[in-house]
């Protein structure tokens, strides 16, 4: 593990590991009642073991995995270490733990919408899991802060732009979530995720919706 990292980024790191560790000791059985579970799930289920939604499952799901899977988490704290830790050293710790955890948590809201859609219409209820949600928001927002800047993917290792890298994997998503040609990924949280960071940047700018659209003046402090 990178020592060096600025100190919110370590801890987010540490707790998704603590996390999936307590996943593979205890069972995901144990801890059904912190996954994002839909409205309504309990109801649906006929053999009354889907627990029901709870508030705080909108962050706690956010610091689970697929405790099967190690390159569900390994990718996504890569890529919490790429895009958050110049984040961080650029916002400071602050603003930087806020944007991260509106975006889990607007992911987990768009999450819940489309579950909770699904279930009613006859759909067994199913946990959504993952960082996945605030990954992509700080995605977004590195596109956004450093547009210019070059990326590698890793499969394929192509270099890019960083704001392309944001259009490609916004528009696969998009494409994915509504053809539903990947299921047991949770694209629309993905979306989400990006849509809450977008709309907290734009507040932080006081841009429209949130505000005129002038460009509030930058204050110098004269030693």
């Amino acid at each position: 593990m990178p020592f060096n990292l600025p100190r919110i980024t370590k801890f987010l790191l540490i707790a998704n590991i603590v996390g999936f560790v307590l996943q593979w000791l205890l069972g995901d059985g144990r801890l059904l009642a912190f996954m994002l579970w839909p409205l309504g799930g309990g109801v649906y289920d006929p053999t009354g073991a889907v627990p029901s939604f709870m508030p705080w499952q909108l962050l706690t799901y956010g610091f689970m995995h697929d405790s099967g899977n190690i390159f569900h988490i390994a990718f996504n704290m890569l890529a919490l270490v790429m895009f958050g830790a110049p984040l961080e050293y650029t916002w400071g710790e602050r603003r930087y733990l806020t944007y991260y955890l509106v975006c889990v948590v607007g992911a987990g809201l768009c999450q819940l919408l489309v579950g909770s859609y699904a279930v009613s219409q006859g759909a067994m209820p199913y946990p959504t899991i993952g960082a996945s949600g605030g990954v992509f928001g700080l995605l977004l927002a590195y596109g956004m802060l450093f547009p210019n800047q070059r990326v590698m993917l890793l499969f394929p290792p192509i270099p890019m732009k960083a704001r392309t890298l944001v259009i490609v994997y916004g528009l696969f998503e998009l494409s994915m979530g509504l053809t539903g040609r990947q299921p047991g990924v949770a694209h629309f949280a993905h979306l989400g995720g990006m849509l809450f960071g977008w709309l907290l940047i734009r507040y932080w700018r006081g841009q429209p919706p949130f505000g005129g659209g002038k460009p509030k003046p930058r204050m110098r402090i004269v030693p």
